[in-house]
């Protein structure tokens, strides 16, 4: 790395740095300041913080490996969330707004009513705040070595004794940050990863702690402009290396005959349509088509509703979900196409490789494209992906702070502390948010099965998290019948007879956890008069017919409202992917379903686009 590429990324930092300094006082005065940004963010602003924080530095790496093992059309496994983005701008972010609440996990208290709530909200604020999010965070930080490993060689740039106290350090926790492999010192390669890491959290923990999140969304405005810039300027370099876009066509066209290590034709590889994709039965289909449902943000929760929670109005929150679901899913991906699709033909994959080993080659292309750059842009986009990481923990840091502020702190151990109290118990939080995500990364090569535990956890939750906003008859006793229903399945369903299908695995949890939460909600209902309260303070859209009678509104107007925010949700969505099909085939020449001709194809997804435009325009308005 030059000293050119060394001061594009000591620059940034030293932004991010005084854009949390400078916020510190304001972020002080309180917890709505500190994690809400006083609740006063734009639409925008929410929207592409949102982009920011899930533009995480290893998502470039899956999908470019997507792309070259299983083609262009299995990159709607991450394009099918744009579902819960659209459903949480047009029927549910101005609900969040309303129960003027400061975590998704108070939210059980202001739903329902009685113990059952209370200890509900405190299961939340423990698993999400501690098991979920700190084995997200501690994956982000294991995925920090892959960036950092090639190009931030402390062994090089610090005096060899201080280094060697480093080394020596490491070695001694006996806990490798390193892959193992043939070539190079493992201990060495260890200290230089803890020290990138090092510096890495420093200066993430020093503005998202200091500012809060008014502070983590400004540094996320610069980090996306940042990441999406070196992306672009990445592509056009990869194109090029190839001898331009007319080149990457023809070793396309010429290269892929379903013989090779992918064992993808031409077509199978650029389709975005199932008719030429491969292995896509209606088996798969059908799971894709339910998988932006059984997750656990299905609804928001977590930093999206808190970003939604932030914004000044509900016009605001609407336009955060869709101007993040345009970034997200639409923008992000036409610059990774083309980048995918180049770094396939310059690292081509040995013919032995087949399976995981396939898969990570593909995935680590993207690092060895990045060897490549000239001076400058390899520090430019080194800045994106260090970027692209520092979005991600601040947000994770932020997040699960407020869980262990607000949700336990405040209301089970002091209730009555001072603001500033819990201004110095959040940023204290983060600290411990931080170390625990830190230990769990030290284990984290036994961690998958906890990873997938959590996903299944989350498959069993998804469905219930939407139900609870939509009808009135869902109640704490349901959520708490669908979480033990997901801890009991989750070891059976992990280890059993599905163990070897994660599609039908998460079906069937979904389906089983779901069961059990309607069923235990009729069982066990909640006080009318309770939910009552919650509707004329929310305005809940759905089924709240005897509800919304009994707090004086008119019993189909949440009918109504759902109705209308669906209508919207589908036609923002079908704006999003017929455009983003569109545009993505007329780039790649993608082959046109049913044999169409690939004209009529672009120009028809055109049209139909923006055809439903003036449906979710008008929404997204008011």
């Amino acid at each position: 790395m030059s000293w050119i590429d060394a001061a594009i990324v000591l620059a940034f930092a030293a932004f991010a740095v005084a854009v949390g300094l400078s916020g510190r006082r304001r972020a002080s005065s309180g917890l709505d300041e500190y994690f809400l940004a006083g609740r006063s963010l734009r639409g925008w602003q929410a929207g592409l913080s949102m982009a920011a924080t899930q533009f995480a530095a290893d998502t470039p790496l899956l999908a470019t490996g997507l792309i070259a093992t299983a083609g262009i059309f299995s990159l709607w496994r991450l394009w099918v969330y744009a579902l819960a983005f659209l459903l949480l701008g047009f029927v549910l972010a101005p609900c969040w707004r309303r129960a003027r609440v400061l975590t998704d996990a108070a939210l059980a208290e202001r739903r329902y009513a009685g113990r059952a709530g209370t200890w509900l909200r405190a299961l939340k604020a423990v698993y999400f705040g501690g098991v979920f999010n700190c084995t997200v965070l501690a994956m982000v930080l294991f995925a920090a070595k892959e960036i950092a490993e090639p190009f931030l060689v402390w062994d090089q740039w610090l005096p060899a004794q201080v280094f060697e106290g480093v080394r020596r350090g490491v070695e001694a926790l006996g806990v490798p940050f390193a892959s193992a492999r043939a070539d190079g010192d493992l201990w060495l390669r260890t200290a230089n990863n803890a020290l990138s890491l090092a510096a890495l959290l420093v200066i993430t923990a020093l503005y998202s702690t200091t500012g809060g999140l008014r502070s983590v969304v400004r540094t996320d405005l610069g980090q996306l402009g940042v990441m999406l810039a070196a992306t672009a300027l990445y592509a056009l370099w990869a194109v090029a290396e190839v001898g331009g876009w007319a080149a990457v066509g023809e070793r396309l066209a010429g290269g892929f005959d379903g013989t090779g290590p992918t064992g993808l034709t031409r077509d199978q590889l650029l389709a975005f349509t199932p008719d030429h994709a491969r292995d896509a039965t209606l088996a798969v289909l059908g799971v894709l088509g339910l998988q932006w449902l059984v997750q656990m943000n299905a609804d928001g929760t977590g930093y999206l509703a808190q970003r939604s929670m932030a914004c000044r109005s509900d016009r605001d929150a609407r336009q955060a979900s869709v101007v993040f679901a345009f970034a997200q899913v639409g923008l992000r991906s036409l610059l990774w196409i083309p980048l995918g699709l180049a770094l396939l033909l310059l690292f081509p994959p040995a013919a032995e490789l087949s399976g995981d080993a396939l898969r990570a080659d593909r995935e680590a292309s993207y690092v060895s494209g990045m060897a490549g750059l000239p001076p400058g842009l390899l520090g430019l986009l080194l800045t994106a992906m260090l970027a692209a990481l520092a979005s991600t923990i601040d947000s994770h840091l932020n997040w699960g702070a407020s869980y262990w502020t607000h949700d336990l702190y405040a209301r089970f151990v002091s209730r009555d502390p001072a603001p500033r109290t819990l201004v110095r118990v959040a940023r204290l939080s983060s600290g411990l948010v931080l170390a625990a995500a830190l230990g769990i990364m030290t284990q984290l090569g036994s961690i998958q099965a906890a990873w997938h535990l959590s996903l299944l956890l989350g498959a069993g939750m998804g469905a219930m998290l939407v139900l609870r906003w939509l009808w009135w008859r869902i109640s704490s006793a349901g959520e708490l019948a669908a979480l033990a229903a997901s801890a009991a399945l989750a070891p059976v369903l992990l280890w059993g007879p599905l163990a070897q299908s994660e599609a039908l695995r998460l079906l069937v949890m979904a389906c089983a956890a779901t069961g059990a939460g309607v069923a235990a909600s009729l069982l066990w209902p909640e006080p009318r008069r309770h939910l009552a309260e919650f509707y004329r303070q929310v305005r809940p859209p759905g089924f709240w017919g005897p509800i919304a009678a009994a707090a004086g509104d008119t019993p189909a107007s949440g009918r109504g409202a759902l109705f209308r925010g669906l209508a919207s949700t589908a036609a923002c969505a079908v704006t999003l992917f017929a455009w983003l099909v569109a545009l993505g085939s007329w780039l790649v020449d993608a082959p046109a379903p049913m044999g169409a001709p690939p004209s009529a194809w672009i120009g028809g997804l055109g049209v139909l686009g923006a055809a439903a435009v003036p449906v979710w325009w008008r929404a997204l308005r008011e």
